[in-house]
């Protein structure tokens, strides 16, 4: 079972690397809301939805932290090359977090990709959601954190 609403922020521990910068819980938290999706380059959903993910990062970029979490489902997934390769292709600039030991999987308990965590500057869970389309759903539950009115 995923990390249950209101849970703390797991700490952002175990990455075989990060891409793009990195963070650390304490860079996250007290500032602004976050927004940590995980994703793999064997995921066609993930790939599909991440345009949506790009365009929340870009239009709430000074209100809203948002993660990467590379989180692999074979052996194929390990290769970093690729990994790379594939973010570069589906513009994620944001930092990601290379889960290839499932160290941040684990810890949020998380089984599924594409799966989205939004947490409120405070660094508790507000919002999951997991699989394909939900767009919607996720849009409002981070407008609402960021308190913006429909």
């Amino acid at each position: 079972m995923a990390l249950k609403l209101r849970s703390q922020m797991p700490e952002l521990d175990g990455a075989t690397t990060w891409l793009n910068g990195e963070y650390s819980k304490s860079d996250l938290i007290g500032n602004k809301p976050t927004l940590i999706h995980f994703w793999s380059i064997s995921c066609g959903l993930c790939k599909e939805a991440m345009p949506n993910v790009n365009e929340f990062r870009d239009q709430y970029k000074d209100k809203l932290n948002v993660v990467a979490v590379h989180m692999p489902r074979s052996e194929k997934d390990l290769d970093l090359e690729e990994i790379k390769k594939v973010a570069e292709e589906h513009d994620i600039s944001q930092p990601i977090f290379v889960d290839s030991e499932h160290k941040l999987t684990d810890a949020f308990e998380n089984e599924y990709v594409p799966a989205y965590y939004v947490f409120d500057e405070e660094g508790q869970l507000r919002h999951f959601q997991a699989g394909g389309g939900g767009m919607k759903m996720l849009t409002k539950r981070v407008n609402r954190v960021l308190g913006i009115k429909e």
